[in-house]
């Protein structure tokens, strides 16, 4: 465990792994994790040991407020969240181009910095995530929304539920996400941050793994994914919805890695089952 100071009087929770037993390493993937439940460790228990073993350096960590990562009270927009990856890369002196993967909205952050930083960004992979665009705030604006809602009015109800109908340890994250969107500016934050224009997303020329649900919403996104960037391939996977990475990592992993290998097909990723 490692906590990476990157400025302004933030500090984030980082994890690195890479492959052992002087195998060289071949390539460096990021992985970015999503909003308000999710933190480095979904990554850490699943598809960061294959990563490694295959090669690869592997960087994970816990995006501001969330985690063991500073908490400020206010700065979550997706600018300064892309701002806290670069600070936290020139702080661990990573220069060359990455594999950017991201759940979610970790997903939305790896998209804004390739587009940043096309130089710098080898490959990006979006979990049942999408660019920021127009229609992206007004989902999240939609989503964040109904999370302060249930908090204004009834946390203690949704939580019991939570405890009764799921486990033990997701009621513990939800009341973690609870106390970030209520003592922290995200919720209004994040809908606000500036988005992508038409050209900003289409100027992103690094190959594009889209990975989403057969049943979510999402999966609708695959064509004009296909559409609108110049080197992307979209995977649905059929029987999910929007947790498809926490229901079936290894199969999303195996894709990854395919990707950042160069290799044909999917490899298999073995020991990448969700715990």
């Amino acid at each position: 465990m490692a906590i990476v100071d990157i400025g302004g009087g933030l500090a984030l929770h980082t994890q690195r792994v890479g492959p052992r037993g002087g195998q060289p390493v071949t390539a460096t993937a990021v992985l970015v994790h999503g909003l308000l439940t999710d933190s480095l460790a979904s990554y850490y228990f699943t598809v960061a040991p294959a990563f490694a073993a295959s090669g690869i350096d592997v960087v994970m960590y816990d995006l501001r407020g969330h985690g063991r990562s500073t908490r400020p009270a206010t700065g979550y927009t997706l600018d300064d969240s892309i701002d806290d990856l670069e600070a936290l890369l020139d702080r661990l002196e990573v220069t060359g181009p990455v594999h950017l993967v991201g759940n979610s909205y970790g997903g939305t952050v790896a998209f804004g910095y390739a587009a940043r930083h096309p130089e710098r960004a080898a490959s990006v992979t979006l979990i049942e995530s999408e660019p920021a665009s127009v229609s992206w705030a007004a989902k999240l604006d939609g989503a964040l929304g109904r999370v302060m809602h249930e908090l204004a009015h009834n946390e203690a109800e949704a939580i019991a539920w939570i405890t009764a109908n799921r486990s033990q340890n997701t009621a513990r994250l939800a009341k973690g996400a609870a106390r970030l969107a209520r003592e922290t500016s995200l919720a209004r934050d994040v809908p606000a941050s500036r988005v992508l224009t038409d050209d900003e997303i289409s100027s992103v020329r690094c190959p594009v793994l889209g990975v989403y649900g057969g049943d979510s919403e999402l999966a609708g996104l695959a064509p004009w994914m296909e559409s609108v960037l110049p080197d992307c391939r979209t995977v649905v996977v059929p029987g999910h919805e929007h947790s498809v990475f926490v229901e079936a990592p290894g199969t999303i992993g195996g894709h990854i890695l395919s990707l950042v290998l160069g290799a044909p097909v999917p490899v298999r990723l073995a020991g990448a089952e969700a715990r």
